[in-house]
């Protein structure tokens, strides 16, 4: 069975860890501060009440959850907290009582967010979608005022990168030094941010920004910010910790200060 109201991600980040996802459930308000372990969550939206999971994002304000069936859907991280509340979608049932039917109606509580919650099947799957979708990609809307199908958008720059997987020649520039939990460890791990990170061979691709860890072979380099070095390593798409870095370079060898 699929649901007809889902607005599937074209392009998304998917959690790598649990940690990255208990950290983003924290950040959305979805966990209290001090909470451990991330959990499940109701959806109670288009007549339904099921639990689903959070298994990434599209942006800061965009949630992707999963359904039993395995569809995924672009949610606000509000909305799915809201949907958290026992007393959810009792507000809203008594709110249909006294409105009517018509279009005027339909478009004044579809600007309420309160109205974004169904307690019944859905007349209309596509006016459910269009609340739920306020951060997430817009379904285009008629001069009639009937929502078409709601189609995400792909946003710039989201996409994976096709990484090789054997060791490839790089550049990269020196952004910052900086420090990261390590749960398996007293002390914290030292990594290195790079921006400008581009593989020249065999093939140029630009990557943007990655990280790796300062190691000591980094360290006899004597490296500060703005230096750029030349050296051949594997890149992998791994997230760094609190950081918006989507790759890691590891093992670099033959490492080289270059002119920038």
């Amino acid at each position: 069975m699929s649901y007809s109201f889902v607005i599937e991600p074209l392009l998304f980040f998917e959690f790598d860890s649990e940690d990255e996802q208990l950290e983003k459930c924290k950040e959305w308000g979805l966990l209290s501060e001090k909470a451990a372990r991330t959990k499940s969550y109701a959806y109670k939206g288009n007549g339904m009440n099921e639990t689903v999971n959070i298994v990434g994002f599209v942006d800061k304000m965009t949630a992707v959850i999963e359904f039993g069936n395995k569809q995924r859907h672009c949610i606000h991280p509000s909305f799915l907290k809201e949907m958290q509340a026992s007393t959810f979608g009792q507000r809203s049932a008594s709110k249909a009582d006294s409105e009517d039917d018509s279009p005027a109606a339909e478009s004044e509580s579809a600007s309420s967010p309160d109205a974004a919650a169904e307690t019944s099947a859905p007349e209309s799957p596509t006016a459910s979608a269009k609340a739920e979708a306020a951060a997430a990609p817009a379904a285009p809307i008629e001069a009639s005022g009937e929502a078409e199908p709601a189609k995400p958008k792909a946003k710039k720059g989201k996409a994976k990168l096709e990484l090789p997987e054997e060791k490839v020649k790089m550049v990269a520039t020196v952004q910052e030094f900086t420090t990261v939990p390590n749960h398996f460890s007293d002390t914290d791990d030292e990594v290195v941010i790079y921006e400008s990170v581009k593989i020249v061979e065999p093939e140029e691709l630009e990557l943007g920004a990655a990280w790796s860890s300062h190691s000591n072979t980094l360290k006899k380099l004597e490296l500060a910010i703005g230096d750029t070095i030349s050296f051949e390593a594997k890149v992998a798409a791994k997230k760094l910790t609190k950081h918006p870095v989507p790759y890691k370079i590891n093992n670099p060898s033959k490492l080289q200060k270059t002119e920038a």
